[in-house]
């Protein structure tokens, strides 16, 4: 059959899913699916998002041949399949040719590919690394949809003006892009600005679909958008979440203009990272075939809002939550865990760790002899506690994820093959005073979306008290760390900004104590590689974006002391 051409009205339908990578069975479903719901919605016109057979981002699996031919059968199938269907098809994915790949979008219609572009802009700094595997694409020319001139570049290629500034010069009348965009602080606010000066500077309106769902380190957050040729918002899709998101869009002298568009307020920036970390979590266990969790609940403020998250992304059914009490471990911490655990409605079972703690010590003792305690014995302490996780997980199938805030391993405030084991964190990129303002924003807020309770979820004596590890007696952070609102500051400073000790110096901070923490973030890095992994959601968090070596002589300004 022939598509019938449209020449002054549009309907469009982002379809904002989850995928998950290398999935390309499921993925495909799910665009089969999508494919059903937009028609059903009248949709002239449906886009997916970057990569989506084979989800983003594929990694070194675009290094096995057999992936990618399997890919491109994917998407020779769905186009098959839309063999009698009026929707145009507008797919990302992978293409190969002549030994080349490329990051493309394929044009389907009627049962056929019929146009393909490729990516431009290959991104490689920072998180990406897409020029390890494509071969960029030459500038595109505008794809004919509807009778209608369309540009599609493809998320990076916006971020450049050479792209829209071509295909504006070669005729095209919209822009649509697909896009796999990770979350970070301000990340939503920042690409509405992008797409506005692209809008403004092509005369085009643009049409912006994110990814959602949580892979890995990233968590790409939706929140697909649309922007008039006059800078208005056009449309504005849900953040976190999957959703279709239609617009309807007429001709008039001056161009296309969004005639009908539904705007979602995005979630506040004070609780997106609350999202991330839910959605990051709830995706690692579910896309790694887990259903529950368990951690280490000590009752103090990291552990407790992870078992939040926890609760708020999978549920209280499925978290389950274990106090490890040894000689240190105050009252007021068992307090506080039971509280903690029974105000969020999980599993709560307490495992002291005295007899196998005491039992270790004595085996290594004619081995210590005549040396005075010291780190040693309180990290075997938190090792135990560690191992005694493991087999919990391993007994019972359960995920175990750590509790580590982002201040503490910046400087190795934790214990390697202790705190630090576990399959997942989702604090990981949270600096401490971060934990802290978020854990007082969820006992006043319950956000949307969530399946934990309402009301206080984190008892306030949590909050309130002076955080300690409780490996010796009377121990705080404080002991061995400068309070956390000057700590923080310096770590986002030195990882964040990458600044200097200088710059540091010059904001007011002293030389001794940024040069100490310099020193312990560059010695901590070992520990780092053999962290669990946690959701971005810094514009700077330590994991996939950032690349520094084990073995390092570098410190900063070692040449002019």
């Amino acid at each position: 059959m022939d598509i019938c051409p449209v020449t002054d009205r549009l309907r469009i339908a982002l379809a904002q899913l989850n995928p998950k990578v290398g999935a390309i069975s499921a993925n495909l479903e799910r665009g089969r699916t999508a494919i059903a719901a937009a028609e059903a919605e009248g949709a002239d016109i449906l886009m997916f998002t970057e990569l989506f057979l084979t989800g983003y981002f594929p990694e070194d699996l675009l290094f096995k041949r057999q992936f990618v031919t399997e890919a491109m059968q994917a998407a020779k199938t769905l186009a098959r399949e839309t063999a009698g269907r009026e929707v145009s098809v507008l797919l990302p994915t992978i293409w190969s040719v002549d030994g080349k790949l490329f990051n493309s979008v394929l044009l389907i219609e009627d049962g056929a590919i019929i146009d393909r572009r490729d990516k431009v802009e290959l991104p490689n700094n920072d998180v990406f690394y897409e020029a390890r595997y494509f071969t960029p694409g030459a500038l595109p020319e505008p794809m004919t949809i509807k009778g209608l001139s369309v540009g599609v570049p493809i998320c990076e290629d916006v971020w450049h003006e050479r792209v829209c500034a071509h295909l504006a010069a070669a005729g095209s009348e919209i822009l649509l892009c697909p896009n796999g965009s990770p979350y970070w602080r301000n990340k939503q606010r920042l690409r509405i600005e992008l797409v506005r000066d692209r809008v403004a500077s092509s005369g085009l309106p643009l049409l912006y679909l994110n990814q959602v769902g949580g892979q890995d380190e990233l968590v790409f957050d939706g929140a697909s958008f649309g922007v008039n040729p006059d800078g208005s918002l056009a449309f504005q899709g849900k953040s976190f979440v999957e959703d279709m998101v239609l617009s309807d869009w007429e001709k008039g002298e001056k161009g296309w203009h969004c005639a009908a568009g539904r705007v979602t307020d995005l979630v506040p920036i004070n609780e997106a990272p609350w999202h991330a970390a839910m959605l990051g979590l709830r995706d690692y266990v579910e896309k790694n075939g887990f259903t529950k969790v368990v951690l280490g609940l000590s009752g103090g403020i990291d552990s407790a809002i992870v078992a939040a998250i926890a609760v708020d992304a999978i549920g209280a059914e499925n978290v389950h939550c274990i106090m490890l009490p040894y000689r240190y471990t105050s009252q007021e911490s068992l307090r506080d865990a039971k509280a903690c655990a029974q105000t969020l409605g999980v599993r709560y079972d307490i495992v002291p760790i005295g007899g196998p703690v005491e039992a270790a010590n004595d085996a290594l003792g004619g081995l210590f002899a005549g040396l005075e305690p010291d780190i040693t014995e309180e990290n075997l302490q938190s090792r135990m506690r560690g191992t005694i996780l493991m087999a919990v997980s391993n007994k019972l199938g359960a995920l175990l994820i750590t509790t580590g805030n982002k201040s503490e391993i910046a400087v190795g405030y934790a214990t390697i093959y202790g705190d630090m084991n576990g399959a997942y964190n989702p604090i990981k990129d949270m600096l401490k005073t971060q934990v802290y303002e978020l854990a007082a924003w969820r006992n006043s807020y319950q956000p949307t979306d969530v399946r934990g309770p309402a009301g206080i979820v984190i008892p306030p004596e949590i909050i309130t008290k002076a955080p300690s590890a409780e490996l010796r007696p009377d121990q705080t952070d404080q002991d061995s760390l400068p309070p956390y609102a000057v700590l923080d500051a310096i770590i986002e400073g030195l990882i964040e900004e990458e600044a200097s000790i200088a710059d540091l110096v010059a904001r007011g901070f002293e030389q001794d104590l940024v040069r100490r923490v310099e020193r312990l973030i560059y010695i901590a890095e070992f520990k780092r590689r053999q962290a669990a992994p946690g959701p971005k959601i810094s514009a700077k968090a330590f994991g996939i974006g950032r690349k520094y070596p084990i073995t390092s002589g570098y410190r900063d300004g070692s040449i002019a002391r």
